[in-house]
């Protein structure tokens, strides 16, 4: 029987388990990430970065207070990630937080700085008013100082903070160059690429002559778009540089297109040539996918001529990545004009990684071809599946000298192009020209956390409408039922158990 005494003795107890259990958790940082990427944890790249700090760094974060729970959120998992960079360093991470809006000289401060408000609505009795928001961060160490204007939610977090960490405490970046003088686009034409690996690269370019091939201070080579014929003498460079231990990246288009005369025709430039000594081959063809980008067609509709999106299968849109550091978090790239890449080589020291694929519904149409524009595409038009579009190959290829390729069957998915013509591109073509390049320059997987976010999981957009229908009416229904269900059984058992009772015979007294 339970006495008062037991009672208490038990509420303290329970008090007891509570109270230390906090002191546990704020004298050992203990956290379970269940998440599929392990976005609240720091990676095996983060904690080299740490360990090899020689003196403290010092992070300000200005973030303002009060905001809606979907942008506060960013807030907290910004602090929690502070928090484990702080533990793990043993201290060589420091930092605070400052709220902007608490006054006018913090807020000018934060934007002396280089933090920059961004206004969001936020909603008080029924009214919608907008707010000066601040979502960013200072990074200092020593003299030097990054800035981390806005942290866009769902961001990745940790590549934030540590790829300016290393910035910052990095001495030597690695050295690459960008091959030109063969009609490749300029580095002006690829404005977002060139920004992004400027933060982790030294980056310049080169072009080859008759007496000079790659110069020997540079760690990776990227060739990417060249529409003009190398020079055969030209080849021997990539062999030598690839005899030293050198990187290669190449993004090679197999086809130019005239969209006045809706051809495409060949690009010749020696390089799927020289690949097949390699074992790879980039085919003379362009890949169609069912799942593809739109093009604007001028179309007579009655009496007026107007501009009409059309299903374009040359621009397929890859959503089908290998589990690699340089695709992983990829949600989806879309390539221009691409040809497929397969490995033909008998080199079993070679390792070999598909990186992309096209969807289970494509095609292969040889060089040179005419567009279908306007075509209405059907199921019997994509007889193939999963055509892979890049590789990443590791091995000895030249010397017994361990290297590294990546090979991609389109260059143009990272160019904006220049001046009125340019191009917005969607982050995941940037990510993955740079995961390519990082992953060749950079061997500490840094990489791999430029798409470490907490991303959204939509359904599929190839599912019919009854299966999405199904799905959603699942997640909403099944918890409601198996709740009912526990609550019946609870029910019937809790029923049984009190007629099992009452049907017992104690005697008279």
């Amino acid at each position: 029987m339970l006495t008062k005494k037991k009672f208490y003795a038990s509420i303290l107890f329970a008090i007891g388990i509570v109270v230390l259990i906090n002191i546990i958790g704020n004298r050992f940082l203990l956290r379970l990430d269940f998440t599929a990427d392990k976005a609240y944890s720091l990676s095996d790249a983060t904690k080299k970065i740490l360990d090899n700090l020689d003196q403290p760094v010092t992070i300000t974060a200005y973030f303002s207070e009060n905001l809606p729970p979907n942008v506060a959120k960013v807030r907290r998992d910004f602090k929690d990630m502070l928090t484990e960079y702080n533990d793990r360093s043993g201290g060589m991470v420091v930092y605070e937080f400052v709220n902007p809006n608490k006054d006018r000289a913090t807020e000018q401060k934060a934007q002396q700085s280089g933090i920059r408000p961004v206004m969001i609505n936020v909603r008080e009795r029924d009214q919608v008013k907008q707010q000066r928001a601040y979502l960013g961060a200072v990074i200092q160490y020593g003299n030097s100082k990054e800035v981390i204007p806005f942290i866009q939610p769902g961001s990745p977090i940790e590549y934030e903070i540590s790829s300016n960490i290393k910035k910052l405490t990095v001495k030597d970046k690695p050295k690459l160059a960008i091959l030109q003088g063969n009609g490749e686009p300029a580095l002006s034409s690829m404005q977002q690429l060139t920004g992004v690996l400027n933060v982790t690269n030294d980056v310049s370019t080169i072009q080859f002559s008759d007496t000079s091939g790659v110069p020997a201070k540079y760690k990776t080579l990227a060739i990417i778009a060249p529409t003009d014929s190398i020079p055969n003498k030209y080849f021997k460079y990539l062999d030598e540089f690839l005899g030293r231990g050198g990187r290669l990246l190449l993004a090679v288009n197999r086809a130019k297109a005239n969209f006045q005369t809706r051809r495409a025709e060949p690009v010749k430039t020696g390089l799927t040539t020289w690949l097949k000594k390699y074992g790879v081959e980039i085919g003379n063809n362009l890949v169609l996918d069912a799942k593809s980008s739109n093009v604007m067609v001028r179309q007579q509709q009655g009496m007026f001529i107007m501009n009409t999106p059309v299903s374009f299968p040359y621009i397929p849109i890859v959503n089908h990545f290998a589990d690699f550091s340089i695709t992983k978090g990829l949600e989806q790239v879309i390539f221009p004009l691409i040809s497929s890449v397969n490995y033909v080589g008998k080199d079993s020291t070679v390792h070999v990684t598909k990186l992309a694929f096209s969807s289970d519904k494509a095609a292969l149409k040889q060089i040179p071809l005419t567009f279908e524009v306007g075509k209405n595409w059907s199921r019997s038009d994509f007889p193939q599946s999963k055509i892979t579009l890049a590789l990443a190959l590791e091995g000895n290829f030249v010397n017994n000298t361990k290297s590294k390729i990546v090979v991609i069957g389109d260059g143009d998915f990272a160019v904006n192009g220049e001046g009125q013509q340019a191009q917005k591109l969607q982050p995941d073509n940037i990510n993955f020209m740079v995961n390519s390049i990082d992953w060749l320059s950079d061997d500490t997987g840094l990489n791999a956390l430029r798409t470490k976010a907490i991303t959204s999981r939509p359904l599929k957009a190839d599912l019919d409408d009854g299966t999405r229908t199904l799905i959603k009416y699942l997640n909403f229904l099944l918890p409601i039922f198996l709740v009912l269900i526990y609550g019946f059984f609870r029910f019937r058992i809790k029923k049984s158990l009190r007629n099992k009772i009452e049907s017992l015979d104690y005697g008279s007294k």
